[in-house]
């Protein structure tokens, strides 16, 4: 299997070229063309797992899995504005923000993973998705991903709307910073701690001021 991405960092777009017999799973809705004949199959990925994605992890209950029956081409694409990035996984686990999966190839299982109250202060619910196994993982991001090293016992403040991945061994606790006005007045609040050592992929915009701006201006056309 070969894949390449393009069009990064603002509109990426990811193309997997597979060879007969070869899969890729995606997210639904991220399909943008196919070339080649293609078997496409929706699945679960099993009911109670499924579940857990979608109630508690915020993802879609299905994972599309594409089968290659001759040499094919296929391109993904993200919901939003932004980035693409490829992780290879290795028999670890990792973290992953609930709405950065698109796709991966391999022996991954995509599921919810409980992190007790702290997620539910970070994310506003109880579970962050996680994938765990060996191949590769594409996480998607609105606007750039970067790749952030965080070195032997360095500490790492991150704003928790700019996470999107990180290994699941990571040490991290999430907090206020500042104050009640800071949290509701002052664009900032709950952040993610992080200590090292690790490394980190955040996004360098987020929905809610988009989400706020897009309120205004339709509120006052009403």
């Amino acid at each position: 299997m070969r894949w390449v991405k393009e069009h990064d960092p603002a509109y990426t777009v990811l193309k997997v070229f597979l060879e007969p017999g070869e899969e890729v799973y995606a997210e639904p809705g991220a399909l943008m063309l196919l070339r080649g004949d293609v078997e496409v199959k929706t699945s679960s990925g099993g009911l109670a797992k499924a579940l857990a994605r979608r109630l508690l992890g915020g993802e879609s209950f299905f994972i599309n899995t594409y089968r290659a029956k001759s040499s094919a081409e296929i391109w993904f694409v993200p919901p939003l504005p932004g980035d693409i990035e490829a992780i290879d996984l290795r028999g670890d686990e990792w973290i992953i923000q609930d709405t950065s999966y698109l796709a991966h190839s391999g022996d991954i299982d995509i599921g919810a993973k409980f992190t007790g109250f702290r997620g539910l202060i970070a994310e506003g619910e109880l579970f962050w998705l996680n994938a765990k196994g060996s191949g590769t993982l594409w996480v998607s991001s609105y606007g750039a991903i970067e790749k952030v090293n965080v070195g032997e016992g360095e500490r790492l403040v991150i704003d928790n709307y700019h996470f999107v991945a990180m290994p699941a061994y990571t040490r991290y606790n999430v907090r206020k910073i500042g104050g009640l006005k800071t949290l509701f007045f002052g664009g900032e609040g709950l952040v993610i701690e992080v200590e090292g050592p690790t490394t980190v992929y955040v996004q360098t915009r987020i929905l809610p001021p988009l989400a706020r701006l897009l309120s205004k201006y339709i509120s006052s056309n009403r």
